[in-house]
């Protein structure tokens, strides 16, 4: 199952990998994994800092095909491992200006992973900037789809 659905704020891709829960988590969220497959293709990250408990940091610069640096700020809320992740990106004046809020549910399906992330914005209108400036929804597919590659290698 590979979905994404755009709805007035919000963007929610799911999808399910051939992979078990714990390694899908541990793809996300240890530095050493995440930043081998963050991101639009084309795309490579510098990680500055990763701390993933309520109230951590994460820390990164990604790194555009057309030589652009695009530094991010993720503070985590919520981290019940293995199975959810709730964080704001944004929140820093040398970061990308873009503020939204992330849930990420990690199920299991049998020796499967169901991902769903809902990403949620101020407006419809913040959404729409998102999608114009950044090409969020394309660029969040080719995201996913680069976690499954990467879980296929793991």
């Amino acid at each position: 199952m590979n979905k994404t659905i755009v709805k007035d704020s919000e963007i929610v891709a799911t999808r399910v990998f051939d992979a078990p829960r714990d390694l899908v988590w541990k793809a996300w969220t240890d530095p050493n994994h995440v930043i081998l497959w963050w991101g639009p293709r084309g795309f490579t990250n510098t990680n500055q800092e990763m701390d993933v408990r309520p109230g951590g940091i994460w820390r990164f610069i990604m790194h555009g095909p057309d030589g652009r640096d695009y530094p991010n700020q993720i503070t985590f809320i919520e981290v019940k491992k293995p199975e959810l992740l709730v964080y704001k990106h944004g929140g820093a004046e040398e970061v990308e200006p873009v503020d939204f809020h992330v849930t990420v549910n990690f199920a299991e399906e049998g020796k499967n992973t169901k991902l769903t992330m809902r990403m949620v914005f101020s407006t419809a209108e913040e959404l729409t900037r998102v999608e114009k400036e950044y090409g969020a929804i394309q660029g969040l597919k080719e995201c996913m789809d680069r976690l499954g590659e990467y879980l296929a290698k793991m």
